[in-house]
């Protein structure tokens, strides 16, 4: 499988998307994501992720003009955060992302959580704001089945895009499968698993072999599985190790060894509501 730092996967409305970004999440902000972002670019990243609880956009929205590079260039996640949901709420919240950024659109803009009263009519702001050329794709993160089967089932727009945590050791396969099957791209956030599973003797086994680092290995296996992956990291040689996934490709027999390495490792957990949402 020839794979790049430019390849891109295409939406279920034919907008392309990096298949490799930046993930932001818990980056200081100020000086410490600006860098992490103009480290990124300019190690050929195309992808960043941000959302409004992480209190980045700005920093992010500061490095993608000081990249020098076009911005249509460079695609931009954010998401609406659970107390900015609802209709109105939603559209508003949007507005304000694009002035904290400072840009003039993103590129995807995501439901953060699936918020039990407000996420339907949060949902049709985000319908909305893709019927009106305001963004180029909407989507969900941290929905399951059942929410996506509750969206089929009231909305005619199905989400480009779905962004749930996903590694080797959490692999959520009858998620995955339920969105390959409505065509909504599975993204996965903290694909590395926090570090959790670096020392894994099985997983140092297989990076000595291709020569490689666990996380090299990990990235590598959700690429190849076609998923969205988006690894956070402040530090710059992280960043540039991360991108360095390019020049090898894991053997099938070896993709199927990590198919095993499943054990249900969930790091993210919601802080509201276990259980009802």
């Amino acid at each position: 499988m020839q794979l790049t730092l430019n390849t891109c996967v295409t939406l279920n409305n034919g907008v392309m998307m990096p298949a490799m970004g930046l993930g932001t999440f818990r980056s200081s902000p100020g000086e410490e994501t600006r860098n992490a972002v103009l480290w990124a670019l300019e190690a050929g990243y195309r992808h960043i992720d941000t959302a409004t609880i992480y209190q980045n956009e700005e920093d992010v929205g500061m490095a993608v003009r000081e990249s020098g590079i076009p911005r249509e260039q460079i695609f931009i996640t954010t998401k609406v955060w659970n107390g900015d949901q609802g209709y109105e709420s939603t559209l508003r919240a949007y507005e304000r992302s694009l002035q904290v950024m400072g840009l003039d659109w993103v590129d995807l803009y995501l439901i953060h959580w699936p918020i039990p009263e407000t996420r339907a009519e949060t949902w049709r702001a985000l319908v909305r704001l893709f019927e009106m050329g305001q963004v180029r794709a909407v989507g969900v993160s941290n929905f399951t089945v059942r929410h996506l089967q509750e969206l089929e089932a009231a909305s005619s727009l199905v989400p480009a895009v779905n962004q749930f945590e996903l590694h080797t050791y959490f692999q959520r396969k009858e998620l995955v499968a339920a969105c390959q099957q409505a065509g909504i791209q599975v993204e996965s956030y903290s694909p590395l698993a926090r570090g959790r599973k670096m020392d894994d003797p099985a997983l140092l086994a297989l990076a000595a072999h291709y020569g490689k680092t666990p996380a090299q290995v990990m990235i590598r296996w959700g690429l190849q599985k076609g998923m969205v992956m988006i690894p956070k990291s402040v530090h710059r040689e992280r960043i540039v190790e991360n991108a360095n996934v390019f020049d090898f490709e894991i053997s099938e027999a070896d993709m199927q060894l990590l198919d095993t390495f499943d054990v249900n490792l969930q790091i993210i957990r919601p802080g509201f509501m276990e259980g009802e949402w």
